[in-house]
């Protein structure tokens, strides 16, 4: 959305990204699916929402090398809980090692499998309406139904967060009816029409959508 010379510029003068962040971030850039982890200014962004919440307990779904969950583990109390969801086992051993060296660690409780099965857990365990936010980051075609259960887990008042809701401009693409982009766009509707939430659509990034739980 803006030239590499104006973000370039954003991130010196605003970053807060740790030592550890910023070798995370680096490492994963030489990948060839760098495109999965959010932009640095998302996770400052997001870490700030959460210190003003006072947010002790949520939910990360899709974690990959681990990246967003150093923001939001750092902005949670010692005693804070973040519950990170990811089917890929070896990408999140990287993600594990940067989260020891962070001392964040024990904040996080890596859960490897289907992220919607983690979900139902939560809410059969007596969980639902207890977290403070859910952040989805997984794929495309899973986000209606990751929405729901983060409704369901929320307390009034909690934040669900979900990125790439601009779909690399996708979205208003006439000629772009892939399944993601389908469903990044229904995703996008029902959240406008949806008066369970305070909706904010955030242009950061790939686009971050804030939906506050009345």
């Amino acid at each position: 959305m803006y030239d590499a010379e104006l973000v370039t510029y954003l991130r010196h003068i605003s970053s807060r990204e740790t030592a550890v962040m910023a070798d995370n971030r680096r490492l994963t850039a030489s990948r060839d699916d760098a495109g999965l982890q959010i932009d640095p200014e998302q996770g400052q962004l997001i870490a700030l929402l959460l210190r003003l919440m006072g947010a002790r307990r949520g939910i990360e779904i899709g974690v990959f090398a681990g990246y967003s969950s150093l923001w939001i583990a750092e902005a949670l109390p010692p005693d804070g809980c973040l519950i990170a969801c990811d089917s890929d086992a070896e990408i999140t051993q990287r993600a594990r090692a940067d989260w020891a060296r962070a001392g964040v660690a024990d904040r996080i409780d890596l859960r490897i499998g289907p992220a919607m099965a983690t979900l139902d857990a939560e809410i059969a365990a007596g969980m639902a309406g207890r977290h403070d936010f859910v952040f989805i980051d997984a794929d495309k075609t899973g986000y209606l139904d990751y929405y729901e259960r983060a409704l369901a887990l929320l307390a009034p008042g909690g934040l669900a967060i979900a990125d790439n809701t601009l779909w690399h401009g996708r979205v208003i693409d006439p000629d772009d009816a892939s399944a993601d982009t389908e469903a990044i766009r229904a995703f996008n509707r029902r959240l406008r029409d949806d008066e369970r939430v305070d909706l904010s659509l955030v242009p950061i990034g790939d686009g971050l959508t804030l939906a506050r739980k009345r």
